[in-house]
């Protein structure tokens, strides 16, 4: 500030006459220098959007405004230098008017000047200043610079109307070149003026100085303004004439390719609904380009709906297939997270009404099947093991299973990334219990074989040896050892194979059985053998009971095996007796074959073999009917081989029936099922199932 101020006085000291304007344009610097900088908050937001709206243009674009903007800046140049090669020729002009008219207006007022004959300079000046348009101001100073008359200011004007003395300060050796003028040029608010000064030498005296201001020459003037005036046009049209054309690209152009780019972008991550709008005027071939592009997002939207349908049909029938599959699915990522899980699976596994999809595995699978399957699935999670691998387990919980897992790897298209792990479950409890359970049966006829077999070549062969050393009556006896031993080798044998035939897939034919005629056998083949033992051999047979529905034969051996049990297991002066009594009507729904309902009534007669014999232990009921059982204790001492109450339940079975029984050690047994009675449209009349026939199991009385 205090620059300014300094500069401000100086200039106002030193300025000639004439030179006002230098004051007030330093006053207006100074002003401006001392305002605060709050145009460069406005002038931050404008830059900033100018660069941003600058870097969304297209190279091509950037391009064609540098171009612009160098033709436009050289076209400008080359204006601006025809503008001041006129300028400097017209103030070239100015400045030999000037000095042309200074010299000849010094010659003609130097002699009254010299005369001091003010008046009629006075009057001369005026004249010449009044004739003369090119003239602005006309000053006289005497030789020290003292102004004494001046045009269009007097002497006695300046004296009246200033304060201070006006003079002109002049080179030192100004009056040495008298015949050189000294001129110069500057700017006034009424414009540019050209200053010259002309020595007044009158008979070879320096009598002081002329000042003459002249005006520029008008034609001059007016042809650099309009010089000027067509080059800032120019330029202010070829920019106006950019921006419209940038305008124009960035509405018409270029926002429908930016908006066509964003939408091929959408159109690659998937979304295929995406449209663009075409634009109003945008040209034949950005519409055709934008047309085309909405007809192929709309082909490709129709596709992957179709496509959708199709994968969620085929996903359909896969779920569908793999719900319905016999053996669990497990499919498991390569993160071991359960991702898929079919109903079979979550059976097995006790996951019913557990959501364990997106669970680790080994988390959720029992205790034996994790110490298993953990670290042969991390093998194949990391491509370590690329086999099928087997593992048969057997865990207790939630229920005793024996199970078969299969470990295969799921790979990509092209068989070489692992995408998850495929987990086969097959329960084969079934299968494991039929296996010991035929180990053991092979393991009791092989045992059972064994013991007539041994006593048979035993006594055969101490004939064979020592016959002459024997008596009659020990030969007589070893004879009737094999022979017995042979009739039980033979029973053994009968039974293994009726058991086998009861087991296998034979089908037999059924038809109307009258019980009577059975039981009359069955009572006639061991009335001989019930009364050696002393045992009364009884019937209670309903009269008039209606024919069942069965197998002569089979019916024949169920009374025979139970019969012969109960005459085996009865003291002498017990009773085995044989009941048979129509069962009450019980009403059954069924449907047709054009699914109505039909009520029928389900007739049964129940068949009891009891005898007051010794009974059978509470905890040896459960088993009674398995294959090779036989209670070996002090109450159950007779020889059997184990099999005759396996086929009586393997044939009541073949009945649609259920043998029970009710035993109490001391007391007696009785063992009974029912039978469907025979109906002359067996079409109308069911059979009873298993699920509404009487357990199978040992009811206590």
């Amino acid at each position: 500030m205090k620059a300014c101020i300094t500069a401000r006085i100086l200039a106002i000291a030193s300025a000639p006459l004439g030179q006002p304007q230098i004051s007030l344009r330093l006053d207006k610097l100074c002003r401006t220098a001392l305002k605060p900088p709050f145009t460069l908050s406005i002038l931050k937001p404008i830059q900033d959007v100018l660069i941003r709206w600058w870097s969304e243009f297209t190279l091509q674009t950037k391009l064609m405004a540098a171009a612009t903007l160098v033709v436009s800046l050289v076209m400008s140049g080359l204006t601006f230098w025809a503008v001041n090669t006129i300028q400097q020729d017209a103030r070239l002009s100015d400045t030999r008017f000037g000095s042309d008219l200074g010299l000849l207006l010094a010659a003609n007022v130097a002699p009254l000047v010299g005369e001091d004959d003010r008046t009629a300079l006075a009057q001369f000046s005026h004249r010449f200043y009044s004739s003369t348009s090119s003239v602005r101001y006309m000053i006289y100073a005497d030789a020290d610079g003292n102004i004494f008359f001046g045009i269009p200011f007097s002497d006695s004007e300046v004296q009246n109307s200033l304060t201070i003395r006006r003079r002109i300060q002049l080179p030192d050796n100004f009056a040495e070149h008298s015949d050189l003028p000294l001129v110069r040029q500057h700017l006034t608010p009424n414009g540019e003026v050209t200053d010259v000064f002309v020595p007044l030498v009158y008979e070879g005296k320096y009598l002081g100085a002329l000042a003459i201001g002249t005006n520029p020459n008008p034609t001059a003037v007016a042809s650099s303004h309009l010089t000027r005036d067509v080059t800032i046009a120019v330029f202010v049209s070829i920019w106006v004439m950019v921006i419209l054309g940038a305008v124009f690209n960035a509405l018409q152009i270029t926002k429908p390719i930016k908006e066509l780019v964003v939408g091929v972008k959408n159109i690659a991550k998937g979304n295929f609904k995406q449209r663009v709008d075409l634009p109003v005027g945008g040209g034949v071939e950005l519409s055709e380009l934008i047309a085309s592009f909405n007809e192929m997002a709309e082909r490709l939207e129709r596709y992957e709906e179709q496509n959708i349908e199709e994968l969620t049909a085929e996903k359909a029938k896969l779920e569908t297939l793999v719900s319905t599959i016999a053996d669990g699915a497990v499919l498991l990522d390569t993160n071991l997270q359960i991702v898929l899980v079919n109903p079979t699976a979550r059976r097995i596994f006790g996951w019913e009404g557990k959501v364990v999809e997106g669970t680790n595995a080994l988390y959720c699978f029992p205790v034996a099947v994790q110490v298993e399957l953990t670290r042969p699935l991390y093998q194949m999670a990391r491509g370590e093991l690329k086999e099928e691998a087997e593992f048969r387990i057997t865990f207790t919980e939630p229920t005793n299973r024996t199970i078969r897992i299969l470990l295969n790897t799921v790979l990509d298209l092209y068989k070489e990334n692992i995408k998850g792990i495929a987990v086969t479950v097959q329960d084969i409890t079934r299968e494991a219990e039929l296996n010991e359970a035929k180990s053991q049966f092979i393991s009791n006829v092989s045992h059972e074989l064994r013991t007539p077999l041994f006593n048979i070549k035993s006594f055969i062969e101490t004939l064979y040896e020592y016959g002459e050393d024997l008596s009659e009556s020990e030969r007589q006896e070893f004879l009737e050892t094999a022979n017995r031993e042979t009739d039980r080798l033979t029973r053994l044998v009968n039974d293994v194979l009726d058991l086998s035939r009861l087991e296998s897939c034979k089908i037999y034919h059924f038809e109307a059985v009258d019980l009577a005629q059975p039981i009359e056998q069955i009572l006639r083949t061991y009335q001989l053998n019930a009364r050696d033992k002393g045992i009364e051999l009884l019937q209670d047979i309903e009269p008039d009971l209606p024919p069942v529905l069965g197998h002569y034969d089979l019916l024949l051996q169920v009374f025979a095996n139970l019969v012969g049990n109960a005459l085996k297991f009865t003291e002498a002066g017990g009773k085995v007796t044989i009941r048979a009594h129509l069962l009450p009507s019980e009403a059954t729904e069924e449907f047709n074959s054009d699914g109505v309902a039909a009520q029928h009534a389900l007739r049964l007669v129940r068949i009891e073999i009891a005898d007051t014999g010794i009974g059978i232990d509470q905890e040896d009921q459960a088993a009674i009917f398995e294959r090779f059982f036989r209670v070996e204790n002090r109450v159950h001492t007779l020889e059997g081989t184990g099999l005759g109450l396996s086929i009586v339940r393997n044939i009541v079975q073949r009945h649609r029936s259920r043998v029970c029984l009710v035993s109490e050690v001391g007391v007696g047994t009785t063992f009974w099922f029912d039978l469907a009675v025979y109906q002359d449209e067996p079409a109308t009349a069911p059979l009873p199932t298993l699920e509404n026939a009487p357990a199978l199991e040992a009811i206590e009385g």
